[in-house]
C-alpha cells in the first residue's frame, strides 16, 4: 500500500502527475462517449469551469503555470495497449464487447482538443470547445486537476509531520464510516467520487478500504483506471449532459419537451439490463415521469441525483405503480452528496420496496472537512458543464434550483415547456 503522506512530502509532479492516464475517468463518460460518436458526432459544444463555492479564490490558491503544466500533461496522453485490450475484452454489467470495434479506433487515435484558460480576479475561467465526443472528455480530467492543485496549495504549507498526522485522521474518520455501514443487510454501494477527489492516490486508497470494509457490498468504482488496477467493477450509466445538449439543439418547444426522451431512446439501442437507468431530473422529476412513454418504465431504475432524496424515491415507486410494475424488482440509485449517515438513513428507509443502491462521491474521497486550520482542505462545489451546443446556451434546470444554470429568459422557457412549478430549494454543499 502507498504511504500517501510520504509520497505527498517529496512530491514531484513528473512522478505523480494529477490524471494518469485516458481512462483515469469516470465509467459513464466514455459509455456517452460512445452513444454520442454514433448519434451527434458534428455537434459543436462549449464546456465551461463553474465554480458554484466562489468563496474559494481558485486564482489565487493555484499557479497558474501548474495549472497550465497539467492540462498539457493531459493533453499528451493516449490509450495504452494495455487499457485498450481492458475496455475492449472486459465483461461490463455482464455484457461483453461493451465498446465497440469502430468506437475503440478513432478512442485509440484520441488526443484531447486544447483549452482556454483565462484568470477573472481570484477565478480561472476554463473553457473547451470542439467537437461534441472529443471536448467531453475533458469535464472530468479537468475537475480532478483543479481539486488536487488545490489541496496540493494547502499541503505545501504543512510540515511531514503534520501531513503524517492528517492522513491518519483521514483515513480514521473514512474507516468509521465504512464500520458504521458494514452491518447493513443488502448494502450496495459504489465510489462514484472522481470528478471532486482529493487526489488520485488518496481515491485509490478508498477504493481499497471499501473493498476490504465492506467486501461484496462495496459493488465497484466509477474511475476506469483504478477498475482496472484494482480488478473491481467500473460502475456508470448516463448523465445530464445528453438532455441537456440534446435539448438545446432543438428548435421549438414541441421538439424541446420531447428530447430528454429522445436521449432515452438512442440509450434504448445501444444498452440493456442495468445501464437502462433512468436520470429524470434535468427538467424536473415529477413532469418527467407524468410524460414518459410507456416503454420507459420497464426499464431497470432510476437515479436520483437532486432534490429530496426521499422524495425523489418515493416519486419513482408511485409511478412504477401506475403504470402496473412492481417497484420491488426496480433499482433506485441515489448519488446527490451522500455520507455514511444519510446512507444508511436512505437503506432503511426504502430497503425491501425496492432495490437500493448508493454512488457514494465526494464524501467518500475527498472528506478531510475538520481536519486543518480554517476547514483549509474542505470539499467544494466545483462542476463543468456543457454551456452552448452548436453555438445555443444548454439549460439545466434539476429539482433544486439552486443547481439550475443557463441563461435566465432560457430557464424560464425550460420551466413553461417541462411545467415546472415551485421547488424547494436547497443547499448545494459538493
Amino acid at each position: 500500500m502507498v504511504d500517501i503522506a510520504t509520497r505527498v512530502w517529496n512530491h514531484k509532479w513528473k512522478i505523480d502527475p494529477i490524471v494518469r492516464s485516458m481512462i483515469d475517468t469516470d465509467f459513464y463518460k466514455l459509455l456517452m462517449c460512445q452513444s454520442v460518436f454514433r448519434n451527434k458526432p458534428d455537434t459543436q459544444v462549449t464546456f465551461s469551469l463553474i465554480n458554484r463555492s466562489d468563496y474559494v479564490p481558485l486564482a489565487k490558491l493555484i499557479d497558474e503555470g501548474e495549472l497550465r503544466e497539467q492540462l498539457d500533461h493531459i493533453r499528451s496522453l493516449s490509450l495504452s495497449r494495455g487499457e485498450s485490450t481492458w475496455m475492449r475484452g472486459n465483461t461490463f454489467y455482464g455484457k461483453r464487447q461493451m465498446f465497440t470495434s469502430i468506437f475503440m479506433d478513432w478512442f485509440e487515435g484520441l488526443r484531447l482538443p486544447p483549452y482556454h484558460l483565462e484568470r477573472k480576479g481570484d477565478q480561472y475561467e476554463l473553457t473547451f470547445e470542439g467537437a461534441w465526443p472529443e471536448v467531453m472528455l475533458w469535464e472530468i480530467p479537468a475537475l480532478a486537476v483543479l481539486m488536487e492543485l488545490r489541496g496540493r496549495a494547502v499541503l505545501d504549507q504543512m510540515g511531514r509531520f503534520e501531513i503524517q498526522v492528517l492522513y491518519a485522521r483521514a483515513m480514521t474518520k473514512l474507516w468509521e464510516k465504512i464500520e458504521a455501514m458494514r452491518d447493513l443487510e443488502e448494502l450496495r454501494v459504489a465510489d462514484f467520487g472522481t470528478r471532486r477527489r482529493h487526489s488520485f492516490l488518496w481515491q485509490d486508497w478508498a477504493v481499497q478500504a471499501m473493498w476490504e470494509g465492506l467486501g461484496e457490498k462495496f459493488i465497484g468504482t466509477s474511475n476506469c483506471l483504478i477498475a482496472k488496477n484494482r480488478d473491481v467493477e467500473a460502475i456508470g450509466t448516463n448523465a445530464h449532459e445528453l438532455p441537456m445538449v440534446y435539448s438545446a439543439l432543438t428548435d421549438d418547444d414541441v421538439a424541446l419537451a420531447q428530447a430528454p426522451y429522445e436521449v432515452l431512446s438512442d440509450w434504448h439501442e445501444e444498452h440493456d439490463g442495468n445501464l437502462r437507468i433512468i436520470l429524470p431530473d434535468t427538467y424536473g422529476t415529477s413532469g418527467f415521469l407524468e410524460r414518459a412513454p410507456d416503454w420507459l418504465a420497464g426499464w431497470t431504475g432510476i437515479r436520483i441525483d437532486s432534490g429530496d432524496p426521499a422524495t425523489g424515491a418515493e416519486t419513482a415507486i408511485e409511478w412504477w405503480k401506475d403504470k402496473g410494475e412492481d417497484p420491488r424488482k426496480k433499482l433506485i440509485i441515489f448519488s446527490d452528496g451522500l455520507d455514511a449517515d444519510k446512507i444508511i438513513e436512505l437503506h432503511k428507509q426504502f430497503v425491501g420496496r425496492v432495490k437500493v443502491s448508493f454512488g457514494w462521491g465526494t464524501m467518500l474521497t475527498n472528506d478531510f472537512k475538520g481536519l486543518t486550520k480554517n476547514d483549509a482542505l474542505a470539499p467544494f462545489s466545483l462542476v463543468c458543464k456543457a454551456v452552448k451546443a452548436n453555438g445555443r446556451p444548454t439549460v439545466k434546470l434539476s429539482d433544486n434550483p439552486n443547481k439550475a444554470m443557463g441563461p435566465s429568459a432560457e430557464i424560464d422557457r425550460y420551466k413553461r415547456v417541462f411545467s415546472v412549478g415551485k421547488q424547494e430549494a436547497l443547499d448545494v454543499l459538493v
